[in-house]
């Protein structure tokens, strides 16, 4: 844990919130990422001055220089977990320590300060009790948080890291990833494309990565799927994740993720359900699987299910996969019974509506 730094922020409310109607309007059909709430978080980084000016902020625009270093160098990193309003009326996050841990693993791999844990959720606090009513009441919606920090330093050469920069808080309504029933997608192995290789930035929460995956992800698209599948650097062999999200393969009660070797985001969702498995009495394993294994676990009945994870989605079922090769059926191609049971369970403990064993839920207002 990074030492603790006290921060004092200067509140400055907006004159021009919208009404209840308006979010409402928002609420109807918020989507993801396309409506904002009415503040942000903003706070600076200078060195040899550590964190200062920490401002709670009507939501706007930025001004920077052209000559700013995140522009050219991609120095930036961000982070994302949600707000849950829960059926006792409480607003909570779910993990927001781990984000913080991640947060600043991915600032050391970037070369940019930490931010201490603690000051890292007191801006997801200040934030969202400021924002309270723009946490959705309906079924299944949620307040998406997205911290990130950017070099701020006017100046190219690439010798050295930024001497500024700025971290934020942004907020944006999130509607339920799958409105209409959980539906399972279809997946494209990306054997053109490498998402990381052993060294890079694999592990950290960075904008580069995702900026690099949309080529493979438009392939993905052109060839009929929903998503992508990475493949290890060396042999394109080997799986790793798909798109933004984790994936676990079910052998009957077993469960197998692909293990974190540096090369893959090891998501928050991820973890918990290491943790949700065992609790229910299955085998959850971190190992390795081929694309072989993979089909051929699936022609032999032996792998029954294939789920994604991540913060957006939660648990999202794979029903059928494609590439160069051929393609096949997940199971049924619908979602399968221990999918669904781990959805739930996870949903649960965020919503309220099942016990929290291991202290997740953060309580915020």
């Amino acid at each position: 844990m990074t030492t603790a730094q006290q921060l004092s922020y200067d509140v400055q409310l907006t004159g021009t919130a919208r009404t209840p109607a308006e979010r409402e309007q928002v609420f109807a059909d918020p989507g993801f990422g396309q409506h904002f709430t009415d503040h942000m978080i903003s706070v600076d980084w200078t060195e040899g001055r550590g964190w200062h000016d920490a401002r709670l902020m009507p939501y706007g625009p930025l001004t920077l220089d052209p000559a700013t270093s995140v522009f050219h160098y991609a120095q930036e990193l961000f982070e994302g977990m949600k707000a849950y309003r829960q059926t006792s009326g409480s607003i909570v996050c779910f993990r927001p320590y781990a984000n913080a841990t991640r947060f600043n693993r991915s600032a050391v791999r970037m070369a940019m300060p930490e931010l201490p844990e603690d000051a890292f959720v007191e801006s997801l606090e200040l934030l969202v009790q400021t924002d309270r009513e723009w946490v959705p009441r309906a079924e299944g919606q949620s307040l998406y948080l997205r911290p990130f920090m950017i070099a701020t330093q006017p100046a190219l050469g690439v010798n050295y890291p930024s001497r500024t920069y700025k971290y934020m808080v942004i907020a944006s309504p999130a509607g339920a990833y799958f409105a209409g029933g959980v539906k399972p997608v279809s997946v494209w192995l990306s054997r053109d494309y490498t998402r990381a290789a052993p060294g890079g930035t694999g592990f950290a929460k960075c904008g580069g990565n995702y900026a690099a995956a949309f080529v493979a992800q438009r392939q993905a698209v052109e060839n009929g799927c929903d998503q992508v599948v990475w493949l290890d650097a060396f042999e394109h062999r080997y799986v790793e994740e798909m798109g933004g999200m984790n994936l676990f393969f079910v052998f009957g009660d077993r469960l197998l993720t692909p293990a974190l070797t540096g090369t893959l985001l090891g998501g928050i969702t991820r973890d918990s359900l290491l943790t949700l498995a065992a609790d229910l009495g299955l085998t959850a394993e971190e190992g390795r699987i081929s694309i072989e294994e993979w089909r051929a676990g699936c022609e032999s009945g032996e792998l029954t299910e294939v789920f994604a994870c991540g913060t957006a989605a939660v648990i999202t079922p794979v029903g059928s996969v494609k590439g160069v090769d051929g393609g096949w059926t997940v199971g049924d191609g619908t979602p399968g019974a221990l999918t669904m049971r781990l959805r739930e369970e996870l949903m649960g403990i965020q919503y309220g509506t099942r016990p929290d064993p291991h202290d997740w839920i953060h309580k915020i207002c």
